[in-house]
Order: C-alpha cells, then structure tokens, then sequence
C-alpha cells in the first residue's frame, strides 16, 4: 500500500470551499464565547447586588473568556464531551482568585480582588450550566444526523461492522457521522451496504477519498498489514487535508479516564488501568447510597404507602414481591419490588416460555405479559414498581447504581466472565436500564455491566443517575 503525499495535495488543500469545513464547530465556539460573556456579565451582576460595586462587571467578562482561552475550554476536541468540559469550568474558577492577586499586584485594589474571588463561585455555576444546556443541544442535534464530523473508517470490514454497532448503540451520542469506509478486504462488503454505509474503496484509495469527500475525522481499525510505515503514512495523509486521525484500540469498552501514554525510548505504549474496586475507595459511594436513599424513602413514604394500597385493591395477593437475588461476591437477598404480577406469576413461567423476547441468553421477558396486572402494568411502564429497592439499598444489599440484579439459576449458568459482574453490588438502576431496559439483547447486557464493573467512578454513577429520569419518562424497554 502506498499513499503520496505531494505538495500538490498541499495546494488543492487551501482550495477547498468553505463548505468543507467544520461549519458547526465554529458556531459551537461562538456560542461558547457568547456564553461566557453572558456568564460572566450575570456573576459580576450577583457581586454587584451584594457588595455595590461595578468595577467587576467590567473587568470579569475578559478576565473569565481569558482564563478559559487558558484552560483551552474553546478546544474543538473537548466539544460535547461533557465532563471534560465541566472540568475546564472548574479549573478556570478556581485559577480566578489566583489570577485576583495577580491583577491586585498591579492595581493595589483590595475591592477588586475581594470581588473577583467571591465571583469564582457564582461564575461556575453559571458557566456549568451554560456548558449543560450548550452540550444538549448539541447533542440533540448529533442525535438528527445534523452536525458531526464526516468521518471515514478504514481497516477489515469485519472490524468495520462490529464499530458500526457501537456507534450506532441505543442512546450512544458522538460526533461522528460515518461518511463511509475504505477497506483492506471485501468480505463483509454487502453487509456495510445494507447499512447504508457507501464503500468507497481500498486502503488505497484513502487519500482520493479524503480529499473528495471532505473528510474531516479518519479512524483506522487495526489490521495485521497495517504495520508502524503504513500507518505513519495514512496520519500524513490525514494531516495534509486537516483531518482527525484516531486509532481504534483493539480492547474496547475502556474508559478515557483508566488510558495514559506511557512514552519508553521514544515508543508510546498505552497503559490501561486496573479498575479501582477496593472497599476503600467505593465508601463514598456507599455513604451517597444510604444517606440518599434513606431521605427519598422518608421524601416517599406516604406514595408508597398510597401505591402498596392500590396494589392490594387491584388483585389478590400482597402489596410486595419478594423474590431471592444474587448480590456483590454471590452473596443472595431478597429483592423488594411492588407485586406486578398476579400471585401465580411463577408458576405459570413455564407455559409462556416460547414468548420469552431475551431468547438469546438468559433473562425471561415477554412483551404484554398476560400474568401483569392492571396496576402492575403502570407500575412498570413508570418504574414505580422499583422504588421498595430503596430499602434494599439502605440495609446495603443494594447500590442506587449498578448491574442488574440477577437470579440464582441465571448466575448459575454464567460463564467464568460474566461472573464479573458479581465484584459490585446490583443497581436500582444502571447503564442496561438508561440504555434500553428489556429490549436490549443478552450479550448487549452483559456488555454494558461489565463495562460499568471496569470504568466504576463516582462520575459514571452520578451520569447514570442524571440519565435515569429520562429514561424512566420514555419507558423504553420497561415491561
């Protein structure tokens, strides 16, 4: 494989029209900049309300845009990604003060540097939720097919198809939008079409391709052939027509956090990270658990009271199912849920066998279920059939965010992998619950809570929480 680089290419390059650009990413900075003069402009507001000085309100909107110019918040490759964003927020704050005393350094104004601390504090709050409702929107608009970088993927097609389905997984949100792929073979070729992917060639073809199409991302899946030239080669080429260039690691579902390059002797080697699953460092998350769900319980006592007496009203049989779950290191509990079903629900299980929907692995599901009672049926389209969990979280046999909590005979038959989803305890609610509850597949399942027992932080809880409420609204899956 050979790919030229000329200085022709080079030329053609400051020829492109403008339409090739990436139109949205200067639209997302401006509105940035304009966010944060807005940002600013209302803290310096807040202090002005407080202290009754104005010489903030014309010092902190350059000084806020300026320290985030510093902490690269205007940086394209941190757009949409979230909390990457909100860390440069933060940074920015709490370099303000710092910046205060160096600004007092040169004006000797003791009210100047009081007001630009104290505006640390209301400038990120400000500028967070500014990030938040700008990151949506973009993400509502990358969600449209609007927007994103024309992305071209080369490599196998085998390889090709299986990064396909990752982009394309429910509620996943990126800016990549596949403009199409370049192979090294043409075995799966038909399969990508079907997709409605274009192949637009060989490995290569990449150049022409880039060039032509205005490609402004390349990601390159690793292939035995594609060897350190060949790749050195195909990031020139890249680099020429001012695109992205990614590499796709073979190990997947790691997240950013556990990566770091380790440069030795000038070859950079990827370290991954250990996931960090000590009793130590996961107190305060069961400190969060508990005190959290103790106060929703005291918040929910009277509805859930109100709902255990609807329950009984409805259908013969008590207001609570109790069934035996399997917790963190195989340890069994009992589960605490709302009874949905009518009082033989289990017995009946094995007649409705050939309409389980999860045939594919082994969780039982069947859509309009005829053992769901009236009120069963709500219960479970609003996830209020859940809320007694609370109690299981309280007692600690339970997590507010986890795996989902399996049976004793399911657990019974996991291979020695799957098993690892038994290091953490099981979830109220969990990456399987906002990323498509029931209708997701077995293997789809076992994928994302294996993924949340290796990237476990504090930050994925709190994003699986957020999402949560969402997801119960949409009710997608829940049956």
């Amino acid at each position: 494989m050979t790919i030229e680089i000329t200085h022709e290419h080079l030329v053609v390059e400051h020829r492109i029209p403008d339409a090739r650009r990436r139109r949205w990413e200067g639209k997302y900075r401006r509105a940035l900049l304009v966010a944060d003069g807005l940002t600013a402009a209302a803290a310096a507001l807040v202090i002005h309300a407080v202290y009754g000085r104005w010489a903030v309100a014309l010092l902190l909107p350059p000084v806020w845009i300026a320290v985030m110019l510093v902490h690269r918040s205007y940086d394209r490759a941190a757009y949409g990604l979230g909390a990457e964003e909100y860390l440069r927020v933060l940074r920015g704050a709490v370099a303000l003060p710092a910046l205060a005393g160096a600004l007092w350094l040169v004006t000797r104004d003791a009210g100047l540097l009081h007001d630009l601390a104290m505006a640390a504090l209301p400038v990120a709050g400000f500028g967070l939720a500014a990030r938040c409702a700008l990151r949506r929107r973009l993400h509502r608009r990358w969600a449209r097919g609007r927007d994103g970088s024309a992305t071209l993927l080369v490599g196998p097609s085998r390889d090709v198809l299986e990064l396909v389905a990752v982009l394309r997984r429910p509620g996943g949100v990126q800016g990549l939008r596949v403009a199409g792929v370049c192979l090294s073979d043409q075995d799966h070729t038909a399969r990508i079409r079907r997709l409605g992917i274009p192949v637009l060639g060989t490995v290569g073809d990449m150049n022409d391709v880039v060039r032509a199409m205005g490609i402004t991302t390349v990601v390159v899946l690793p292939a035995p052939e594609f060897d350190a030239d060949a790749l050195r080669r195909m990031s020139w080429t890249a680099a020429v027509h001012h695109a992205d260039f990614l590499l796709a690691p073979v190990l997947s579902d790691v997240s950013a956090s556990r990566l770091a390059v380790r440069p030795t002797n000038g070859v950079p080697l990827v370290r991954i990270q250990a996931p960090n699953l000590s009793r130590l460092s996961r107190l305060p998350k069961e400190a969060l658990d508990r005190s959290l769900a103790a106060a929703l319980l005291t918040l929910l006592g009277l509805p859930m009271l109100l709902i255990a007496l609807i329950v009984r009203l409805d259908s013969s049989g008590p207001a609570l199912y109790r069934q035996q779950r399997v917790g963190r290191y195989g340890e069994n509990f009992t589960m605490l849920k709302f009874r949905t079903m009518r009082p033989d629900a289990d017995a009946l299980r094995a007649e409705l066998a050939h309409l389980n929907s999860n045939s594919d692995g082994l969780l039982f599901k069947v859509k309009k279920d005829p053992r769901v009672t009236r009120v069963g049926s709500f219960l479970r389209r609003s996830s209020l059939d859940e809320l007694p969990q609370l109690i299981n979280v309280v007692k600690g046999h339970m997590s507010l965010v986890g795996p989902r909590p399996p049976l004793p005979e399911e657990v019974e038959e996991y291979p020695p992998d799957i098993k690892r989803r038994l290091l953490v305890k099981p979830g109220l609610t969990g990456l399987w619950q906002v990323s498509g509850r029931s209708d997701l597949p077995w293997d789809e399942a076992v994928r994302l809570d294996l993924g949340y027992v290796d990237n476990w932080s504090m930050g994925l809880d709190l994003s699986i929480l957020l999402r949560t409420g969402s997801a119960v609204v949409r009710g997608t899956g829940a049956y």
